[in-house]
């Protein structure tokens, strides 16, 4: 049985190594020129118009919001639309400099975060993503603590859950943080190898610190304004949203850039090639923000969300065990969820920094790449962008406790939820800023090791046996499993005809 077994898994291994050497073949180098030389054109016209307009008709909203209690209370005499029935005037909160200042601790203490967990990465990488993983869980139940302590008892429930949640999805895939700890380390590795990727991270940072310089004066007038508590937190959620629509746009903008640079690093064996094209930054620069920008804007809507909702519904259908009732319902949401993210990954941003496509048409190309490889295997037992979500996650919480902890100094009252809140998540994007340049390494190693996996193994050949033999173990694994599935339903099939009518 034994000697079977064995033989067994020596022919697996064979037809994935067959597999590795016909994608290579496909490849070819004919891709080396598709990867430079195609003509661009113009996508997704119509979200680049939307999202530069609701850039505007926002920079506008935010700079009255803000000035209107900047110095002087009530300066565009706002106030006679917030007075209620009585005629009377809500209490004062203060000017907008009263709060300005909160926020702009957040502003440095994310920016210094986000450099911070990027250097860091170089030297510890390992290190840093356990103490990240481990101590979000901690971080969570000790801000739900202090919530409950300042009797804020929303966000110390809704602190609580998360940590639970945490704890929960850590457990759920324990078994994987060993092989995602490996590509991160690689990622990392090529990250590094590229200084000039690093500077457009730290570039973009201080783009989106600017921004957030406006967008937080306009915050600060929101919460020093004589709205009445559920308007204040209103306007505060629609301006959340528009920053983290705005975030993901220059994250995602970094992805295509580092993810092109990438590409071309791979494909032509090193940054000092003599086949590299010329000042390759600078053209993948000027694509992202231009032709593929409306790609960007349009997939920056919908792919965050779908990838965490993802993510969770794998880490549940992995630990539901025999209950069929349960399992039939999160089945149904996984293939749901499945179907969308073939039109809304994050490999698309990939393809759109290579072959300049529209940001639908990369993201079926890339989720069909890897359906016929059989990369998706790999992709779907990869848990990167969880573990650097989490170092984002962090990275917000420590944000938004410090500007927190500074407003419940001055006042303990809602104000520490609405400005701790909204800090967080600009702690988040700042963060989110520095990770998105691994994140991209990961999305491009994919990609690479999917269209032609002689790509990774010139890079680094033993890093290339890692990924072939736990690809050959993932589709073991899946052919077990559905070995299983077919011999259960032959089985209730066998029962249900010897059952006497």
């Amino acid at each position: 049985m034994n000697d079977s077994h064995s033989s067994s898994s020596d022919s697996a291994s064979m037809a994935a190594n067959d597999q590795n050497v016909g994608r290579s073949r496909r490849s070819g180098s004919g891709d080396q020129t598709l990867a430079t030389d195609i003509p661009r054109h113009w996508h997704d016209i119509f979200w680049l118009g939307v999202f530069l307009f609701h850039l505007m008709g926002l920079a506008l909203a935010l700079a009255v919001l803000g000035l209107n209690r900047f110095k002087k209370s009530d300066r565009f005499n706002f106030d006679r639309y917030t007075s209620n029935t009585t005629g009377t005037v809500e209490i004062s909160h203060g000017l907008t400099e009263d709060y300005w200042p909160m926020y702009g601790l957040g502003g440095g203490v994310g920016t210094l975060l986000g450099w911070a967990w990027l250097l860091l990465l170089g030297w510890q990488a390992n290190h840093m993503m356990k103490f990240s993983v481990h101590i979000l869980t901690t971080y969570l139940a000790v801000v739900s603590v202090l919530c409950f302590w300042s009797e804020q008892i929303f966000w110390g429930v809704t602190f609580a859950i998360g940590a639970a949640l945490q704890f929960l999805y850590v457990i759920s895939v324990i078994d994987r943080l060993p092989f995602t700890m490996l590509v991160l380390r690689k990622a990392v590795k090529m990250v590094w190898s590229l200084p000039e990727v690093m500077r457009v991270s730290y570039a973009f940072m201080l783009v989106m610190l600017l921004w957030m310089g406006l967008w937080s004066f306009g915050a600060a007038g929101v919460v020093a304004s004589n709205i009445d508590l559920s308007g204040r937190w209103w306007l505060l959620v629609v301006l959340s949203l528009s920053l983290f629509w705005t975030g993901a746009v220059l994250c995602n903008t970094v992805h295509v850039i580092v993810s092109g640079m990438v590409f071309l690093v791979l494909i032509h064996g090193g940054r000092e090639a003599a086949s590299m094209p010329p000042n390759p930054l600078m053209k993948s620069l000027r694509y992202s923000v231009t032709k593929s920008f409306g790609s960007i804007c349009y997939g920056s809507l919908f792919t965050a969300a779908i990838r965490t909702l993802r993510w969770e519904i794998r880490g549940l259908r992995s630990k539901i065990g025999k209950n069929e009732c349960l399992l039939c319902c999160v089945d149904f949401l996984f293939h749901l969820v499945e179907t969308l993210v073939r039109f809304f990954n994050k490999y698309a941003y990939v393809q759109i920094a290579v072959h300049g496509k529209s940001f639908n048409r990369s993201a079926r190309d890339a989720w069909e790449l890897f359906q016929s490889t059989g990369v998706e295997a790999l992709v779907a037992y990869d848990c990167s962008g969880a573990v650097l979500l989490m170092v984002t996650i962090l990275g917000g919480l420590i944000t938004g406790t410090c500007s927190g902890v500074w407003t419940h100094i001055k006042w303990n009252d809602d104000r520490v939820s609405m400005v701790g809140s909204t800090a967080m998540l600009m702690g988040m994007v700042l963060v989110g800023l520095a990770m998105v340049a691994v994140e991209s390494a990961v999305t491009s190693i994919y990609i690479c090791y999917a269209e032609d996996p002689l790509l990774i193994h010139r890079w680094d050949a033993e890093f290339f046996n890692q990924l072939s033999e736990a690809l050959h173990q993932r589709l073991q694994h899946r052919s077990a499993r559905a070995r299983e599935v077919l011999t259960h339903n032959r089985f209730n099939v066998g029962i249900q005809g010897t059952v006497p009518v």
